[in-house]
């Protein structure tokens, strides 16, 4: 007979990554249907990332007014403004307008087909920026799987360039965004005391943040007058769309940290290096792009350098951990053997 609690371990788990996978996927082709599609025909990148932040916002508290009328359903905290944590998170805040900014710049000029490739450079960035920020070491092995992803950014890029698909400035904010999520992961990890590790309230306030700094950066890039003049402004369809990406944009959060709950950590790389994998093959077949056998040959070696890369840092810290306890267990018996000797 088969054990009624793993099988509902094993359909929670299906159940969570498939949920993964599906949010993940529209977010990008929502987006990238937002942001350059002939449809929709709005020059506005920054007022997209905005009130996809504005919605993150308002979903948060609704959230977080549901947990105070059930809090058996839900669990947020009550959420109240308080400057002295806004400046605390502001650092942080500077880092996720950063990246959501250039991550949506790059899926606006690059197509949804080389934008894992385009992005793929985050992994590397994390390398760099550990050394020089912590000054902790990378052994050769990842090292390796990082050279590999090089190769295989150039390889795509040049490939792109062969096939005429080719955008610059795609790239280039392609590269802005991988640097930007590694510093992301890093001041997230500081600023989280300063919120009491809830990721509710750093939602709250990073959201807040956010929109506070979009607005002049809307205003100096001229989107103001660009979102005020587009046609569709009153057009049902067009909010639809927007309201839809806020929620998967919010969603994609979520989702995110229960894969890795109900998971782990290297089970949600993987997740995330395979759902990118099935996400290039359903570009191209959904936008009929015929691509060569040295383009798919670099996303194939961005993928295994990615998981391989993966894997290896998970066998490190599982050998750091192996090793502490064992020191730990043999200065207990060294101290039991000094007292014996004491006594």
């Amino acid at each position: 007979m088969v054990d009624k609690s793993l099988l509902n371990k094993y359909v929670e788990v299906v159940t969570v990554v498939a949920m993964y996978w599906f949010i993940s996927i529209s977010m990008v082709f929502l987006n990238k249907h937002l942001l350059s599609s002939q449809d929709i025909g709005l020059n506005a990148p920054l007022f997209v990332t905005f009130f996809q932040c504005v919605i993150a916002l308002l979903i948060t508290l609704v959230m977080s007014l549901l947990s105070r009328v059930s809090p058996r359903l839900f669990s947020v905290p009550e959420l109240s403004v308080q400057w002295s944590v806004v400046r605390a998170v502001l650092p942080l805040s500077v880092m996720f307008v950063s990246m959501i900014t250039f991550n949506n710049l790059c899926l606006k000029y690059v197509g949804v087909a080389f934008y894992f490739v385009g992005r793929s450079l985050t992994t590397v960035f994390n390398v760099l920026l550990t050394y020089c920020i912590l000054k902790q070491s990378t052994s050769v092995p990842a090292i390796t799987c990082c050279l590999t992803i090089i190769f295989g950014f150039f390889l795509g890029v040049d490939q792109e360039s062969v096939g005429g698909s080719l955008s610059v400035a795609g790239v280039a904010f392609g590269v802005l965004a991988s640097l930007f999520v590694s510093l992301n992961s890093i001041y997230t990890k500081d600023v989280l005391p300063a919120v009491g590790h809830s990721i509710w309230l750093l939602t709250f306030y990073n959201n807040l943040n956010a929109i506070a700094l979009f607005i002049p950066l809307m205003i100096i890039t001229g989107e103001v007058p660009e979102v005020l003049s587009f046609p569709k402004l009153w057009d049902v369809h067009f909010w639809n769309l927007m309201i839809l990406s806020g929620v998967f944009g919010f969603a994609i959060g979520y989702v995110t940290g229960l894969q890795i709950k109900v998971t782990s950590p290297l089970t949600h790389n993987i997740s995330g290096t395979a759902k990118a994998c099935a996400q290039t093959v359903l570009a191209t077949v959904w936008y009929d792009e015929h691509k060569s056998l040295m383009w798919w040959f670099s996303n194939l070696l961005v993928l295994l350098g990615s998981a391989a890369y993966t894997r290896i840092k998970q066998l490190e810290m599982k050998r750091s951990h192996e090793e502490s306890v064992t020191t730990a267990v043999n200065g207990g018996a060294d101290k039991e053997k000094l007292l014996k000797s004491c006594v």
